[in-house]
């Protein structure tokens, strides 16, 4: 991790870009991928399957039998856990489905926004070394809430030709049905463009690799809608002498361990809590199974000294983190500095795995400075907003004149004469 004692705001810029590992030739690769899946449909899926995943499938969607028989593999602790973890967040996302008021700009005008869910959503859930089940709860529960009718779900097969039982005990305690053994960006085409056995979907969630990314930006090009382009997973702490260096070395090497390009920088107006943070960094790292992934992440991570707290939360929300940590005994009390964050984590024992698991918080969160313009998934995300106004005769006589008017001034005349026929219609 490196150390930076000292760092002017015409050094921020810098400090401020995202290191990211980029192959030219995935552009390519994946758009290939995308035209195969396009075309081929199921066939490329099995092919791809076999060459990605190194297992021959008979068939892609999951059965009723294997989501029954996943929750045996699944130990009665971690069941305990998902279960306390799937309140949470239902009760956090449940209060955002709220109806809206109908207003009455001028007597006779009235306007109001409707929530309508999107059909057919399609969530992704990456599998690999770290099987994400945390994801389906954190994108099936605000699916549910919102209404979509048709869910989804994608998530590679291990070896054996099987999705993680607690990726299934997961789907299967939301309710869903439509899962399915396709990973990497096949799978984001087989949702964007629907094969005889995965249905086409209208917008795509989740996180994944480099593969899944470009694919997703692609599709979008398409017409597809998508979350967000997520990139590495990132956390910032700001830490005040009251922080605890034990408590921030492990938020620090929690976001590490997602993966080598993942992004960890500490602020602070106290080189002595830096040093302390760091050395108790190096400390806690050799007994961290995924270390070498730690190691390589912190190689491209800061430690940056500056002169306050207030210069901290300048710099923080220039920016603009996936997650904030404000480590601090008087924590609450920053709050109303923060601007730019896509989750922020207020006090010594609000750790960002709080988030990722079980407070209640989404953890599909903006990276790459996303932050400053997108929030994180929410029940919104899984709707549109639809407007509605009804006018009546009063109303159109309120309004119409001015409508006529400001038509008239944009050289559009039929519109004008939409409203000049219903005025003389009333007073006929």
């Amino acid at each position: 991790m490196k150390l930076i004692r000292k760092a002017t705001q015409s050094d921020w810029p810098q400090l401020c870009k995202r290191p990211l590992l980029v192959d030219q030739e995935i552009n390519g690769v994946v758009q290939d991928i995308l035209n195969q899946v396009k075309t081929k449909g199921d066939e490329a899926l099995f092919a791809y399957t076999n060459t990605f995943d190194q297992v021959v499938l008979n068939d892609l969607q999951v059965s009723d039998k294997e989501l029954a028989e996943a929750e045996s593999k699944v130990d009665e602790e971690l069941q305990q856990a998902i279960q306390l973890a799937y309140e949470n967040i239902y009760n956090f996302h449940e209060v955002q489905n709220r109806s809206e008021e109908k207003i009455e700009t001028k007597k006779g005008v009235c306007c109001w926004r409707k929530s309508v869910a999107i059909e057919k959503v399609g969530l992704y859930i990456p599998g690999g070394s770290a099987p994400l089940f945390s994801t389906v709860l954190m994108l099936g529960i605000p699916a549910l809430i919102a209404g979509c009718k048709e869910i989804v779900l994608c998530s590679p097969p291990d070896s054996n030709g099987n999705i993680h039982p607690a990726i299934l005990y997961t789907a299967r305690l939301l309710g869903l049905k439509m899962i399915f053994k396709v990973g990497g960006s096949q799978a984001i085409a087989a949702m964007a463009y629907g094969t005889a056995t995965i249905p086409k979907v209208y917008k795509i969630f989740g996180p994944g690799n480099q593969y899944v990314t470009k694919a997703k930006a692609l599709i979008q090009q398409e017409g597809v809608a998508i979350d967000m382009l997520a990139g590495p997973s990132e956390v910032l702490i700001i830490a005040d002498a009251s922080a605890d260096s034990n408590f921030v070395a492990a938020d620090l090497l929690s976001q590490a361990e997602h993966g080598s390009d993942s992004q960890v920088v500490l602020l602070s107006d106290d080189l002595q809590v830096i040093q302390d943070c760091m050395n108790a960094l190096n400390f806690q790292i050799e007994f961290l199974p995924r270390k070498d992934i730690c190691r390589k992440a912190l190689k491209n991570s800061l430690a940056i000294k500056l002169e306050s707290i207030e210069e901290c939360f300048a710099l923080s929300n220039a920016y603009a983190p996936e997650h904030l940590i404000i480590a601090s005994t008087n924590a609450s009390a920053f709050v109303s500095k923060v601007i730019n964050a896509g989750s922020v984590f207020v006090g010594n024992y609000s750790c960002e795995s709080a988030g990722d698991y079980a407070s209640g918080t989404n953890h599909t969160l903006p990276t790459n400075a996303y932050a400053k313009k997108y929030s994180g998934v929410s029940v919104d995300s899984f709707v549109k907003k639809i407007t509605f106004q009804e006018i009546n005769a009063e109303g159109i006589a309120q309004i119409g004149p001015a409508i006529e008017i400001m038509a008239e001034a944009e050289g559009l005349i039929a519109h004008k004469n939409a409203v000049t026929l219903r005025l003389k219609s009333l007073q006929s």
